[in-house]
């Protein structure tokens, strides 16, 4: 009797019979606000429309009357003879009141249950935003220590250039320290040592036409065209090695970049072993035209 109240219940409440059925079984029968509650439960269920089937032995049908025992028989013969004797049968406003209730029931029961999924969609969404600003603030260090990194290498790299600068101005004075000792204190020597020549005699006529002899050049003038199209030029010292030009055009138009130089006739790319050869062994005295280009 209270399994067909039950069922009649959520019947008149709108609900599915499949889904009452299914509701009023799955609960064991164990009154309106149960069935309720698993109803709002599994209402996404994939299968909660289609017609119950209830597990053999477990059924709601009549057949499980058919094979009770006659004493649990009698017995629910008494006891639903006693509940007909004491229980007069629902009016139409009591019915309508009872489904009212429960109706309300049922939405108090859907409210607590959107309620509770709004806050549980609140605390995933708390926890999402945690997790995106750890997430941001370890990617920010890791930028950082990169950034530091770089920082640290380009230091070194433009100290590394300072230091290896340096060293090449350094070696450029004191060649030209050492040259200066070889060479002025050799000339002057000469000078005092040497007597005075006399005039040497006058060549005969046929003799005018001989070529005169090749000039020693101390100096050297080097022009450079850069990249841009402009030009460098500056008088070096014979004995300088091509290093002296190759530091010149660092320091006045190279922009920090690395580069070649070159002779343009006879072509000839000059080598990091030619940087230490003196300016008159390469062939560039008294003067010379050398082009820059990109490495």
């Amino acid at each position: 009797m209270a399994e067909c109240t039950t069922l009649d219940s959520l019947l008149e409440m709108g609900f599915d019979r499949n889904r009452a059925e299914r509701a009023v079984a799955h609960t064991g029968n164990q009154g309106i606000e149960r069935a309720m509650d698993w109803l709002m439960e599994h209402e996404n269920d994939p299968d909660i429309d289609e017609p119950y089937v209830p597990p053999a032995g477990n059924t709601l049908s009549s057949t499980e009357e058919q094979i009770q025992s006659p004493t649990e028989t009698s017995e629910s013969i008494e006891v639903i003879d006693e509940e007909g004797d004491s229980k007069q049968p629902m009016t139409e406003e009591e019915k309508k009141e009872q489904v009212k209730r429960l109706e309300d029931l049922m939405k108090a029961r859907q409210e607590e249950r959107r309620e509770r999924e709004r806050q549980e969609e609140v605390d995933r969404e708390k926890q999402r935003r945690k997790h995106g600003q750890e997430l941001l603030q370890v990617k920010q260090k890791l930028q950082d220590d990169e950034m530091k990194k770089l920082a640290d290498m380009r230091r070194r790299e433009k100290m590394e250039d300072k230091l290896a600068k340096q060293r090449v101005k350094d070696k450029i004075a004191r060649d030209r320290e050492e040259r200066a000792r070889k060479f002025g204190g050799g000339s002057s020597s000469t000078g005092l040592s040497s007597p005075p020549s006399e005039a040497p005699p006058q060549s005969p006529p046929e003799n005018q036409g001989a070529p005169p002899a090749k000039k020693d050049y101390d100096e050297c003038r080097i022009q450079v065209r850069l990249l841009d199209g402009t030009t460098l030029s500056t008088v070096f010292k014979a004995q300088e090695p091509l290093a002296a030009v190759r530091v010149y055009v660092q320091m006045n138009g190279a922009n920090g970049e690395d580069f070649n130089l070159i002779s343009p006739y006879p072509r000839r790319v000059y080598t990091e072993l030619d940087m230490e050869i003196p300016l008159r062994e390469l062939g560039l005295v008294p003067s010379a035209v050398l082009v820059v280009t990109k490495k």
